[in-house]
């Protein structure tokens, strides 16, 4: 590599999300010349269509529930209504505050913002809005776009993108997938007094969960209201004269026949996954390899084939998650700057689906393990939480620890129910210090809490006989 100072900057980074920002504000820190360009908005994915605004309209959703929840416990109160364009708008201007606070990091820190969209003319060389700009080493941190279904009518549809800035709020809606986003989603509509049905083209939803607690989930999100459509996709949708959408589903029955059914409904909204957002970078005509659907390939240090050129983030669609990418862009910087080498455990990641109730996990699933043929003992516990005694609700909560039977270590966590996120954090921590069963079983519960449940399995679970 050329000598740094014949160059611009000593970093140059493409993408202002997560990764992103973290790399860029880390490297300044340490006394590079660091510059970031983003075309769209400050913070990514997650500050502005993912993590945040997600979680603030699960919040929304939730006060129905607790409305009705709330009447066993002595309050009466009028019917509420929902104004959609309120929460949307109110939403939006959060994520704008957010904006301005990132672009504020940055420039606190030293870090050149310029805006446009950043292009790769060489190995050094960065174009933006028609200007050249030169670094020792580029960053591409761009992250993940959602992917577009192919049947006719796909147009008519509402992305994971464009779901947070409605123009309008629908009574009824199909939800497009069955991985977390669509859950989440479908979760949040119905929980807003939409009528929801969600639509996956498998048997399952919530496939790379574990079994036992996708299937669980499965239940209790039945349960709520959502209407569940497995094993069907959809063939077309035509825009109707009413405004209505007529959409056209195949569901494949347990004897393998096709069914054809049309639904009637005001929104069709799609969240079939996301692919690395690596299209218009100049990547292929410099050579940088990538996957088939468009990953960047990098090493353990996160460099591509390219000696100059690293990717962080969702564009090397290791693990999807704004923590993973802040890590990468943190390690990143340091290993470039500070000489700390880079030594990531993508292992035991906790995640979180704010689904309703929610799910969290951490570690191996029990299908892993078993997969990986570890001698396992599963605890097991399912149970209606206290509160749920006097509100009325039939909503339960699911906790499963898989254990190690070799040398007594948790190795996984998994839990269905209110305030999973929250419990699941405190769990991960143990399982990455390497916690055994006995010291769970040792460690005094919070009481009267779901928490506690964690503490107190003490009997394995024996899966009951199909």
């Amino acid at each position: 590599m050329s000598d740094a100072s014949n160059f611009q900057f000593d970093l140059f980074v493409i993408g202002a999300g997560s990764g992103g920002v973290r790399a860029a504000r880390i490297a300044s820190q340490l006394g590079a010349r660091v510059a970031i360009t983003e075309d769209l908005y400050m913070g990514g994915t997650c500050v502005n269509v993912g993590c945040v605004p997600k979680k603030l309209f699960v919040y929304a959703s939730h006060y129905k529930e607790d409305f009705e929840d709330a009447k066993n416990f002595g309050w009466n109160s009028q019917p509420a209504d929902f104004d959609w364009l309120r929460l949307r708008d109110n939403k939006t201007a959060e994520i704008q505050r957010l904006n301005g606070i990132y672009n504020n990091i940055l420039e606190g820190a030293g870090v050149t913002v310029i805006e446009g969209r950043g292009k790769l003319r060489d190995a050094n060389t960065v174009e933006v809005g028609g200007k050249l700009y030169s670094a020792a080493r580029i960053l591409i941190a761009t992250g993940g776009w959602p992917k577009q279904p192919s049947y006719p009518g796909a147009e008519l549809t509402v992305n994971s993108n464009q779901f947070f800035y409605m123009e309008s709020f629908p009574k009824s809606v199909i939800v497009e997938g069955g991985g977390y986003i669509a859950v989440e989603f479908a979760g949040i509509l119905n929980g807003l007094g939409v009528a929801t049905e969600l639509v996956y083209r498998g048997p399952k939803i919530l496939k790379h969960f574990d079994a036992d607690i996708a299937q669980f989930a499965a239940q209790q999100i039945s349960d709520k209201g959502i209407h569940l459509s497995l094993n069907t996709t959809i063939r077309e949708i035509k825009q109707l004269d009413n405004k209505k959408l007529q959409v056209s589903l195949l569901h494949t029955d347990e004897q393998g026949k096709t069914v054809e059914k049309t639904v009637d409904v005001d929104a069709v909204v799609t969240a079939i996954g996301r692919d690395p957002k690596t299209s218009n970078l100049g990547l292929e005509d410099l050579g940088v390899e990538l996957k088939r659907n468009g990953a960047i390939k990098v090493n353990d240090n996160f460099q591509t084939n390219i000696d100059s050129i690293y990717a962080v983030g969702d564009v090397i669609d290791r693990v999807a998650l704004t923590p993973v990418a802040l890590a990468e862009g943190m390690a990143l910087a340091r290993y470039l700057f500070a000489q700390q080498p880079i030594n990531l455990d993508y292992k035991n990641i906790a995640t979180a689906v704010f689904c309703q109730p929610n799910i969290a996990t951490v570690g191996y699933t029990e299908e892993q393990a078993r997969a990986e043929q570890l001698p396992v003992t599963i605890y097991r516990s399912e149970f209606r939480a206290l509160k749920n005694t006097i509100s009325g609700s039939t909503e339960r909560t699911l906790m499963k620890l898989i254990v190690n039977s070799d040398n007594d270590r948790v190795i996984g966590a998994h839990m269905v129910g209110p305030e999973a996120g929250e419990i699941i954090q405190g769990i991960a921590i143990a399982i990455s210090a390497g916690a055994t069963k006995s010291q769970f079983d040792n460690t005094i519960g919070i009481h009267p809490t779901a928490a506690e449940e964690f503490v107190t399995m003490r009997e394995p679970y024996i899966a009951p006989s199909a």
